[in-house]
């Protein structure tokens, strides 16, 4: 039977399925502040078939009644988190939760609410998103995602209309309203600028000419008014100290402080069993909040065809698969900002020179509600580069005096064109189309694609939209701040005073000041392909990538345990070929511990000298068998002692074998057992536990567990100072037994393969579950099967998933 007829069948009978609809009481709405912009759901309808945990199959005639069933599936399951999103995006946190608490930190940096809602609400009032929606496709968005967000709006708010809410977390909340296709573009435009302008919320909002107190209520405003410029580790009196201010900004984007990373890897058909390709996608990502991954299967028959993980208020799949093309992202090491160091017109720190002319700063004046008391008003103040900043966090500020200021330039507050980019993927049919979709869109922020293809392709891009940083350009136009925080972060600090230290533009860039594709560091159809958010200096260590400028990452650098444990574990797995998506399962759970494959034998040999009177924390040390299974015991004590050690220890004395660019998979290595703080280590990490009542030798699941609806589940893996591939990374409460719950770490993992049927063979596995409601059937059925380490046969093909045992029919109309 054709796919439409066989749909036309499931709405319009209901013999054989139970159709669904829902006519539950409509939930009460506050007015968004964009009703002249909220959709009509008038005539929108999808059919939505849900297969086991929860995991829906979304059919649509187009795209916006596709965005309508997707935006309504997304409701039912994370309404809470979605609403408390769009309150970020249109600056009314403050008014619903007060000033001065912390945001989730899905959405920006902000440490609190007043400084989110300062920022967006800036956004807002300056109609920043709007130009975006009006800037003709490819530069903007195109025309069929602008209906995707149409209807994802209008489906939310269909939901909301004809559901009671059970989430606890927002049942009654005058803060859960409806949404306009408008405010889902200011969400995309947020996770665009989450490496930018995002990452710099704080700085924005607090940045002050000199002499300006701070206006509004003396609390909220204080909060506020110190957060860009709070700290002093990198500054001597209020000049930044380069040498400081370089590593403060090394720390900053270093992949072990992120809270986001991911592995991947492809293999191409010279090393599968079928000579047809393989993809494995470890995304590494918070476990609470709005950077979920939700799970779905979206469907356009003759148009799309395309199943994977969406990040939440996303309209589109982000990472996923069809019938011939599976892909995946990682965090990449480009770094997708710059400052411009500003010489300020001598008696008005409010004007700037360029090439010796004055130029006013723009004052953007933004009001925020406060819940409980006065407005706060602050003035923003931007340049033609961008925001005056005051910072990029407590230990990188960066003081605007009567003579400097520093600009931020975030290319990506002009990119709206990431969710066509993997609209594009959706409908790819081989890693070439995946190229000429990154090609053709340009639009993605912060993360690298590895991909393969049913034809037995690879595939390796670090396509970023990045400002156009050239090492040239860095050479000749930094200035003594630039010249320490470029070579060791990939921050450039430009001369904002002279016009000839402009960006410029690629001839093959979209976007003005921008890298076109011609630039970005590319590697296909190599054995392997991998990333674990090192540089793409090693994405297959026998071809190394380099000619790359510095702003997309380092080359011939030292690089993470995960990344030298998974390069090793994946080189391994080509070398041995016949791969099937079996071998990808088994290196997603392997739990190996790079760090106790280097380490635990010196340790152990090293320990009875360290600690003489203690034989049983040496024993145990030696017999952990390096593994962070969930049975393995010695795991927790020794992932006890390297947090210690490493913590305390600085990196360059942790080793007795340096680092060499000419072995760089296996150095540097031989842990330095004479390291002072060595011996303090091994006996602090013994004597925490035993504290704890925890023995040393217990398993690693008996207290690295997380509780669901009072269920305890133990969950394996491990630290990014371990190395494991599997990372978990999780909250440690030695009162409450352990670690008892995990704060980010693996999150939607797919492995996908071909046999040259019309189906892909695909494996999924969403950790933390498809629902954030502990009343929902889905809160936690995908973490009891990731405790467990077992997988989803993902059911992509009608036949499969209308065989489905759990298949529950929904039809949703306006």
């Amino acid at each position: 039977m054709h796919l439409r007829t066989r749909l036309k069948h499931l709405a319009l009978t209901g013999a054989a399925l139970a159709v669904v609809t829902a006519t539950l009481p409509g939930a009460a709405a506050a007015d968004s502040g964009d009703r002249g912009h909220r959709p009509s759901d008038r005539g929108l309808s999808a059919v939505i078939r849900y297969t086991e945990y929860g995991i829906p199959h979304i059919v649509a005639k187009d795209y916006a009644n596709l965005g309508f069933g997707t935006g309504w599936a997304q409701a039912a399951d994370q309404v809470c988190v979605l609403a408390d999103g769009f309150l970020t995006v249109n600056g009314e946190r403050s008014r619903h939760f007060g000033p001065d608490a912390a945001p989730d930190g899905s959405l920006s940096s902000a440490a609190t609410n007043v400084s989110s809602d300062l920022y967006f609400r800036g956004v807002k009032d300056a109609g920043t998103v709007e130009a975006l929606l009006r800037t003709p496709a490819p530069a903007g968005p195109s025309g069929d995602l602008k209906e995707l967000m149409r209807g994802w709006a209008a489906g939310y708010n269909a939901w909301l209309r004809k559901n009671r809410i059970t989430d606890p977390a927002c049942a009654g909340a005058d803060w859960v309203r409806p949404v306009s296709a408008l405010d889902v573009a200011r969400r995309g435009f947020a996770v665009s600028v989450l490496g930018g302008q995002g990452r710099a919320v704080d700085g924005i909002t607090a940045a002050r000419p000199p002499a300006t107190p701070p206006t509004g209520t003396a609390g909220t405003a204080g909060t506020a008014g110190t957060a860009g410029t709070a700290g002093t580790a990198a500054t001597t009196g209020t000049t930044p100290d380069p040498a400081r201010t370089a590593e403060a900004a090394r720390a900053l984007f270093a992949a072990e402080n992120a809270t986001m990373g991911s592995n991947a890897v492809a293999f191409s058909g010279a090393a599968t069993a079928d000579g047809r390709g393989l993809l494995l996608g470890n995304p590494h990502y918070p476990w609470q909040g709005g950077r979920r991954f939700w799970q779905s299967q979206q469907t356009i028959p003759g148009e799309l065809n395309v199943s994977g993980a969406s990040l939440l208020g996303t309209t589109v799949v982000n990472i996923g698969f069809n019938d011939k093309v599976a892909w995946s992202h990682t965090v990449a090491t480009g770094v997708p900002l710059n400052l411009h160091q500003l010489t300020l017109a001598p008696g008005d720190p409010t004007s700037y020179l360029v090439d010796g002319r004055p130029e006013r700063m723009t004052a953007r004046t933004v009001t925020v509600p406060v819940k409980g008391g006065d407005p706060v008003t602050r003035t923003q103040w931007w340049t033609r580069y961008g925001p005056v900043v005051g910072g990029l966090g407590p230990q990188l500020p960066l003081p605007w005096t009567a003579t400097t200021a520093y600009a931020l330039n975030d290319p990506n507050a002009a990119n709206l064109r990431g969710s066509d980019t993997a609209l594009g993927f959706g409908k790819a049919r081989s890693t070439r189309d995946v190229a000429e979709t990154l090609r053709r869109t340009q639009g993605l922020p912060w993360v690298n694609t590895i991909a393969a293809d049913s034809a037995g392709h690879s595939y390796f891009s670090q396509s970023q939209v990045l400002p156009r940083i050239t090492d040239e350009l860095a050479q000749r136009c930094s200035t003594p701040l630039g010249r320490a925080t470029y070579p060791a972060s990939g921050v450039a600090v430009l001369d904002g005073s002279r016009s000839d230290c402009a960006l410029g533009s690629d001839p093959d860039a979209l976007q003005p000041g921008t890298f076109g594709p011609a630039r970005m560091p590319t590697l296909q159809d190599t054995p392997y392909v991998e990333n674990s958010n090192d540089s793409a200096w090693l994405t297959n260590a026998d071809r190394p990538l380099t000619g790359y400028e510095r702003v997309f990452g380092t080359t011939a650098t030292q690089r993470s345990l995960r990344t030298r444990g998974g390069v090793e574990d994946v080189a391994a797995m080509a070398e041995r070929g016949r791969l099937t998506v079996a071998d990808l399962q088994r290196q997603q759970f392997a739990n190996r511990a790079p760090a106790g494959d280097l380490a635990a034998a010196d340790v152990a040999a090293a320990c009875p000298a360290a600690l003489p009177d203690d034989p049983e924390a040496c024993r145990v040390i030696g017999a952990w068998d390096r593994t962070m299974n969930a049975e393995s015991r010695g795991a927790l004590f020794f992932d006890r002692f390297w947090r210690k050690f490493a913590g305390s220890v600085p990196a360059a004395e942790q080793w007795k074998v340096p680092f060499s660019a000419a072995d760089p998979v296996r150095t540097p290595h031989t842990v330095n057992t004479a390291a002072p703080g060595f011996a303090k280590a091994l006996r602090d990490a013994a004597a925490e536990l035993r504290a704890a009542g925890i023995p040393l030798d217990a398993p690693l699941g008996s207290h690295q567990f997380v509780v669901r609806n009072g269920e305890r589940l133990p969950i394996s893996g491990g630290t990014e100072s371990l190395g494991v591939w599997n990372k978990t990374e999780p909250v440690w409460n030695a009162a409450g037994g352990g670690y008892v719950e995990v704060a980010h770490g693996t999150s939607h993992v797919q492995a996908v393969g071909w046999d040259g049927g019309r189906c892909p063979v695909a494996r999924t596995l969403l950790s933390y579950s498809q629902s954030s409601n502990p009343a929902s059937p889905h809160y936690s059925d995908q973490t009891r099967l990731y405790a467990g380490e077992r997988w989803v046969t993902s059911r992509f093909c009608e036949k499969d998933i209308l065989r489905s045992p759990a298949l529950r029919v929904v039809v949703v109309r306006g």
